[in-house]
């Protein structure tokens, strides 16, 4: 009973939070799962940036399994959120973390990735 009090008090806002934070846990661990392959394999530049989109939309799936309940109420646009905000925070970590700067257009295309597999993700739970 307490743990679905708490749960409401957060409301929307409080599981989309819980999602982005579930999210990126997932991508650290998936990163170092992939590091550790690539210490014991030589992997192709292509293959890298592939497996990297790769681990962000896993981490956006598994962020919006958590923010959105089964039959849950707005699962597309709590996905969306996570998304968004997964992949805003990504960016600026990139950023803050190497001092490149992508084009506007590679920013822009990472946003929207992640708003429109954090949507349909919640759609998809949101109506199982």
């Amino acid at each position: 009973m307490r743990g679905a009090i708490s749960r409401r008090a957060g409301g929307a806002w409080g599981e989309i939070f819980r999602g982005v934070v579930i999210a990126i846990a997932a991508t650290a661990l998936l990163v170092v799962v992939f590091a550790l392959l690539i210490s014991l394999f030589r992997f192709a530049d292509g293959t890298i940036r592939t497996v990297n989109q790769l681990i962000k939309l896993c981490a956006i799936l598994i962020g919006v399994w958590f923010a959105v309940k089964r039959g849950g109420e707005q699962g597309l646009l709590r996905g969306a959120a996570v998304g968004l905000v997964y992949m805003a925070a990504g960016v600026l970590v990139y950023a803050a973390l190497t001092g490149q700067r992508l084009t506007a257009f590679a920013y822009a295309a990472d946003l929207l990735m992640g708003v429109a597999a954090g949507g349909l993700a919640g759609l998809i739970r949101g109506r199982m």
